[in-house]
């Protein structure tokens, strides 16, 4: 099987009301996303066209209207909901999803509780 080309979105920030607790919801909080994207980018490699391969900065938009929109329980759910967005782009053969959550509820010291998913197109 030919390998894969991959187009990564790194550190994306978006405030959203996301979580469990009634706290969460209403006063909502920061989550910090990555996604790796997997296709066969190689007409873009040879023409150079924007249209050959995908378009990030719409990609971005999509993750950002998933975050900023309809409060989830959970983080798993959101990372899915971003996951099924991406997917309808096309050229999206597998997607890495990573969430991050900073300021979860959790009586200590943490950087972040986070959650990662990975799909191949044909795997949702």
């Amino acid at each position: 099987m030919k390998e894969l080309d991959k187009i990564m979105l790194n550190g994306m920030r978006f405030y959203g009301y996301h979580g469990s607790l009634k706290e969460e919801k209403s006063l909502g909080q920061w989550f910090e996303i990555d996604v790796i994207m997997w296709g066969d980018f190689s007409e873009a490699v040879n023409t150079d066209k924007l249209e050959k391969t995908i378009d990030y900065s719409k990609v971005y938009d999509l993750i950002r209207e998933v975050v900023e929109g309809e409060s989830v329980n959970l983080i798993e759910h959101l990372a899915y909901k971003i996951m099924e967005a991406i997917f309808q782009v096309p050229l999206v053969e597998k997607i890495l999803v990573r969430v991050k959550k900073p300021q979860a509820p959790i009586n200590g010291p943490l950087c972040y509780a986070g959650v990662e998913i990975v799909r191949w197109k044909n795997e949702q």
